[in-house]
Formats: structure tokens, C-alpha cells, sequence
């Protein structure tokens, strides 16, 4: 990713690259996930498919520059 990183180029990777998509859903499941440490497993898989279209476009330029920062500690 050569591009500045904005939310548009963030979002436009994500329906790039299946595998870049699976990392930033499971990153931000588990951010929300530890926000929400009072919920049951049940009641946070309810939440999760209510809140998840809103997180991941909120979250994306996060979640990619996240995934890009591993990315280059593991090199």
C-alpha cells in the first residue's frame, strides 16, 4: 500500500484484499470485544452483528495502518 492512507484508500483495500479484510474484522471484533467485557459470548455475537458494518467503516484507517504496523514489526 504506496498511497497515503486515508479512510477512502483505507476502504478501498479492504474490498481489495480478502485476507487484509479478515485481519481487520477479527482486530476490531476484539477492540470491541474489550470494550464490552460485560457481555456473554451470546449477547456480544448479537452485538457484534449489530454494531459490525458501522466499526468497520469507522474503524478502517485504524485497523489498516494496525495491520500495516505488524506487518513491518514481523520483517
Amino acid at each position: 500500500m504506496n498511497t497515503p492512507l486515508n479512510t477512502h484508500a483505507a476502504r478501498s483495500a479492504l474490498n481489495q484484499d480478502p485476507e487484509l479484510r479478515q485481519w481487520v474484522e477479527s482486530w476490531l471484533k476484539d477492540k470491541e470485544r474489550n470494550a464490552n467485557p460485560n457481555l456473554t459470548e451470546e449477547e456480544f455475537e448479537k452485538h457484534w452483528r449489530y454494531v459490525r458494518p458501522e466499526r468497520m467503516h469507522e474503524g478502517a484507517l485504524e485497523a489498516v495502518t494496525a495491520y500495516a504496523t505488524s506487518t513491518q514489526e514481523e520483517s
